[in-house]
C-alpha cells in the first residue's frame, strides 16, 4: 500500500514537473519572440531592412559583405544604418580614424562583444577593454618587438616549410592520379601548427604527409564557429539559456572549450613543473609575468584565434587572384629570380631577401585591400556622438567599419579600385604603405595589429616557396567566379580552394620514376641541344630578305612539342608566339618572339644546369659508371 501511494506520489510529481518544464518552454519561447521582434524593431520598413530581413539582397549577391559594399558605394557619406541590428556601418576613412585613433575611448569592443566571446577568449587581450586591454597590449608589445621572438617565429615557420609544407605539395605533384589539394585546408593546418609552436611551444602536427585528424584543431574550430554564431541568434538569452539548460550549439561549445582547456592547462602544469625560462614560445614567454594560469589560458588562445585563421584566409584569397592574374605571379616569380637566382631547387628565401622583395609585399597588401581576413569590425558606443560625417551615433549603439567594402570604394581607392593591381602600393619600385584607415586590414590607432610584421613574414614565406617550387594550376571557370564566403569570426571560402598541384618539370619527375635518372639526364641534354640547333636555324632564317615562313613554322612547332613534352613550359609558350607570327607572316613580330624565347631558353638553361648537377652528384654518390656521370 505505501509503494503504491509512493509510486503514485512520484507519477504525480512527475506530470506535475512536465506540465512546469512546458509552461517554463511555452513562455520561454514567446520571450524569444517577443525579444526577437524588439530587437529587430520590426515597425522599421525601410529598404535597408527589409532587404535584410527578408534576405531578399542574396539574389543579387553571393555575400553579405558583397551586399554591404554595394549599398555603401552607393551612400554619399560611405555610412549606412542598418536600424533593425541597431547596427552603424561605414567605409569611410575619416570615420574610422575617429572611431580607432581620435575617439578611442568611446568606442571600446563593448560587453555584447565580450559576452559573445568570453567563454572562448576569456579575459583575453582581444576581448577585453581599459586596465586588462593595456596591460596585455604592453606585454605583447614588448615580446613580439623583440628580435628574439620575431627570428623564433621565423625559424618556426621556415622550418613547417622545409619539413612538412613542400614534402606534402611535393607528394601530391608526383601522383599523376591524385594532384589535387585543397589548399584553404593546406593553409589552416599549416598555420594551426605554426601559431601553435609560437604561442604554446605544442606541435599538433597537423600537416603531416598523412594529414591527420587533429582532435585540438577541431575543437578550436568548433569553439571559433559556434561563439560567432551566437552573434546571429535573435537574442542574446537565447544562446545564455541553452549554455545553461548545456543544450544544444551550447553543449558542443562547452565541450570543445572544455577540450581547449585541458590541453592549456596541461601544458602550463607541465611548463611550470620543468621550468620555462629558456623556452622561447610565447606562453613561456608571458609566464614570467603572469601568476594566474587561466589568465595565461585565456591570453595564449587569443593568440591562437588571431593568428590562425587570419594568415589561411589571407592565403587562400591571394593564390585564388593569383590564378585570375598569372602575370602577377610571373611578376613575383622574375623578382624572387632577381634576388635568388633562378634556381627553384634554391633553399628558402632568409628574413634579409624577403624584405627586399617589394613587389611581393604589395601583391600581398592589394589582395588583402580586395579580400581581408577580417571582412568587419564592430565597436560600441559608451556615449551618445557624431561620427566625422555627420552620422549620429546613439549611446550602446553598435558602429561597424568595413574593410571589405573599403577596398571597392571608388572615392579611396579610385576607379580601377576593383582591379587586382600591386603596381598601386609602388613608388618607383619600392612598396609604399597607406593610411591604416584608409587600409584599416590590421586595424589602427591603438588596436594596431602587433603581430602584423610576423604574419606577413608567414605569409610571404609560404607565397615565395609555393610559386618558385610549385606550378599550382586552377579550374579557369572557377577562378572566374566571385568566391562565397562562410560567416564566421575571418573569411573562409566555402568549398575550400581545390587546386592542381605539380612540380615544376613534372613531366621529368614522372619520367625518372618511370625510366630512371639516368634516362632523365640523356632527355635534358638531348632537349638543350635540339633546342639550341632550333633556334640557330630560326635565326639564320629571320636574317634572309624574304623569310620562308612556312619552313620557320615547321622549326617553331618542334620546339613547342619538344618543350611541351619535356614540361618548359615558358619555353612552350614563347615558342606558341613564333608560331602564331609565322602563320601571319609578319616578320618583326616574329623577331620579337623569337627574342622572347630567347630569354626564356637562357633561364631554363640555368634551372636545367642546376638540375643536371643535382643529378650528376646523386649518379656519383649511387656508383653510375664513369660515361654516364660524364653526360
Amino acid at each position: 500500500m505505501v509503494s503504491y501511494e509512493y509510486a503514485n506520489s512520484l507519477q504525480n510529481l512527475q506530470t506535475g514537473f512536465c506540465f512546469l518544464f512546458f509552461g517554463f518552454t511555452i513562455l520561454f519561447s514567446v520571450l524569444s519572440v517577443l525579444v526577437f521582434f524588439l530587437r529587430l524593431k520590426p515597425w522599421c520598413n525601410c529598404e535597408l531592412c527589409r532587404s535584410f530581413l527578408t534576405s531578399s539582397w542574396s539574389l543579387e549577391f553571393n555575400n553579405l559583405c558583397d551586399w554591404y559594399a554595394h549599398l555603401l558605394q552607393k551612400s554619399p557619406t560611405g555610412t549606412i544604418h542598418i536600424h533593425v541590428l541597431g547596427n552603424v556601418i561605414t567605409a569611410n576613412p575619416k570615420n574610422v580614424e575617429y572611431i580607432l585613433k581620435t575617439k578611442f575611448d568611446n568606442f571600446p569592443k563593448g560587453k555584447p562583444f565580450s559576452a559573445i566571446l568570453g567563454d572562448l577568449l576569456g579575459r583575453g587581450i582581444f576581448n577585453v577593454d581599459g586596465d586588462s586591454w593595456k596591460f596585455q597590449r604592453k606585454m605583447a608589445s614588448l615580446e613580439l618587438g623583440s628580435f628574439s621572438i620575431r627570428n623564433y617565429a621565423f625559424q618556426t615557420v621556415a622550418n613547417e616549410i622545409k619539413t612538412r609544407l613542400i614534402p606534402l605539395l611535393s607528394s601530391v605533384a608526383g601522383d599523376e592520379e591524385g594532384n589535387i589539394l585543397d589548399l584553404q585546408d593546406v593553409f589552416r593546418r599549416f598555420s594551426f601548427d605554426t601559431i601553435c609552436k609560437f604561442s604554446f611551444g605544442l606541435d599538433p602536427a597537423c600537416l603531416d604527409l598523412s594529414l591527420p585528424v587533429s582532435e585540438f584543431a577541431n575543437a578550436f574550430d568548433l569553439a571559433s564557429k559556434l561563439s560567432a554564431e551566437r552573434a546571429i541568434t535573435a537574442s542574446p538569452l537565447v544562446w545564455k539559456l541553452k549554455r545553461f539548460l548545456s543544450i544544444g550549439s551550447e553543449k558542443k561549445l562547452q565541450k570543445a572549450i572544455k577540450l581547449i582547456d585541458t590541453l592549456a592547462e596541461e601544458v602550463i602544469k607541465h611548463k611550470r613543473q620543468k621550468g620555462f625560462s629558456t623556452h622561447e614560445d610565447l606562453l613561456s614567454r608571458f609566464m614570467g609575468n603572469v601568476d594566474d594560469d587561466k589568465y595565461l589560458r585565456d591570453i595564449i588562445v587569443s593568440f591562437l584565434l588571431a593568428g590562425r585563421d587570419t594568415v589561411a584566409s589571407a592565403l587562400t584569397c591571394f593564390f585564388w587572384l593569383l590564378a585570375k592574374h598569372p602575370e602577377v605571379k610571373e611578376a613575383i616569380l622574375d623578382e624572387s629570380n632577381q634576388i635568388l637566382g633562378t634556381s627553384w631547387l634554391e633553399n628558402l628565401a632568409n628574413f634579409e631577401q624577403i624584405q627586399k622583395m617589394h613587389y611581393l609585399q604589395a601583391a600581398m597588401y592589394e589582395s588583402m585591400r580586395l579580400y581581408p581576413p577580417v571582412q568587419f569590425d564592430s565597436k560600441y558606443s559608451q556615449e551618445d556622438d557624431v561620427l566625422p560625417d555627420g552620422t549620429f551615433v546613439k549611446k550602446g549603439t553598435r558602429v561597424t567599419y568595413h574593410p571589405y567594402a573599403m577596398g571597392r570604394m571608388q572615392s579611396i581607392w579610385g576607379s580601377d579600385c576593383l582591379e587586382f593591381k600591386p603596381e598601386r602600393w609602388l613608388q618607383d619600385g619600392r612598396f609604399k604603405p597607406e593610411s591604416p584607415f584608409k587600409y584599416p586590414v590590421f586595424q589602427g590607432g591603438l588596436r594596431v595589429c602587433l603581430g602584423k610584421d610576423i604574419a606577413l613574414v608567414e605569409m610571404k614565406s609560404i607565397a615565395l616557396s609555393l610559386i618558385r617550387q610549385f606550378d599550382i594550376k586552377v579550374d579557369m571557370s572557377m577562378s572566374r567566379t566571385t568566391p562565397r564566403f562562410v560567416p564566421g569570426l575571418t573569411a573562409s571560402v566555402r568549398g575550400g580552394l581545390q587546386r592542381l598541384v605539380n612540380g615544376h618539370f613534372a613531366e621529368l619527375q614522372m619520367l625518372k620514376a618511370s625510366a630512371g635518372r639516368e634516362f632523365v639526364v640523356r632527355t635534358v641534354v638531348s632537349y638543350c641541344m635540339i633546342v639550341k640547333n632550333l633556334f640557330i636555324s630560326m635565326s639564320l632564317l629571320l636574317e634572309e630578305p624574304d623569310v620562308d615562313f612556312s619552313k620557320m613554322l615547321l622549326y617553331a612547332n618542334e620546339l613547342f612539342d619538344q618543350s611541351n613534352n619535356i614540361g618548359a613550359e615558358q619555353v612552350r609558350i614563347a615558342s606558341a608566339y613564333i608560331v602564331e607570327s609565322c602563320r601571319a607572316s609578319d616578320k618583326d613580330y616574329c623577331a620579337r618572339s623569337l627574342y622572347f624565347t630567347k630569354i626564356e631558353i637562357g633561364k631554363l638553361q640555368e634551372k636545367f644546369e642546376m638540375l643536371l648537377k643535382m643529378e650528376r652528384k646523386i649518379m656519383d654518390y649511387e656508383g653510375y659508371p664513369y660515361p654516364m656521370r660524364a653526360i
